[in-house]
């Protein structure tokens, strides 16, 4: 399907992730990659930060309140707590983590999984897949809207973990 894959290789394709078998009848499975200049343990506290913040174009799914810059020193989060926030209000539910390696929850029907794989001492491929169930001719309408959202939400964390590695 158009813009159901984007950075991702076949092999992480067809891996398993957490939120496989999340939603019934998938109408769309759609697979996110960046390749982040940190080590994982950089990396985590900013998809943790995906509670707070959608991380993505504020204006659009934030209500122009900025996502936090700077960490928060949010606590790892458990099975249960919200998945996301958007201008303030909890989204969604975490349905599985694995501090670290995964953060895995439910949003308006739809399941993903942020993976953080390492791939060296200070390189991380930060994967995303999302399952969204829904009408199937609803698929290519949903890739294409995830694909503008989610690169901007990877493109930004990896902006921050890399700043903040930095620092």
């Amino acid at each position: 399907m158009i813009a159901d894959r984007w950075g991702v290789t076949d092999e992480e394709v067809a891996r398993a992730y957490p939120c496989d078998g999340s939603v019934r009848r998938p109408a769309a499975e759609q697979w996110r990659e960046v390749t982040v200049q940190a080590s994982a343990a950089d990396v985590w506290p900013w998809v943790v930060q995906i509670r707070v913040a959608p991380y993505s174009y504020d204006w659009i799914d934030n209500l122009g309140r900025r996502s936090p810059r700077r960490l928060l020193g949010l606590a790892d989060p458990v099975v249960g707590d919200p998945f996301t926030a958007t201008a303030g209000r909890p989204v969604g539910r975490v349905t599985d983590v694995d501090p670290g390696v995964h953060l895995t929850g439910m949003v308006l029907g739809a399941g993903m999984s942020y993976v953080l794989s390492p791939d060296g001492p200070d390189r991380t491929r930060l994967l995303l897949k999302v399952v969204a169930g829904g009408p199937r001719v609803l698929g290519p309408a949903v890739a294409v809207g995830d694909l503008v959202m989610a690169r901007r939400q990877l493109v930004t964390l990896r902006e921050l973990a890399e700043s903040h590695r930095r620092q």
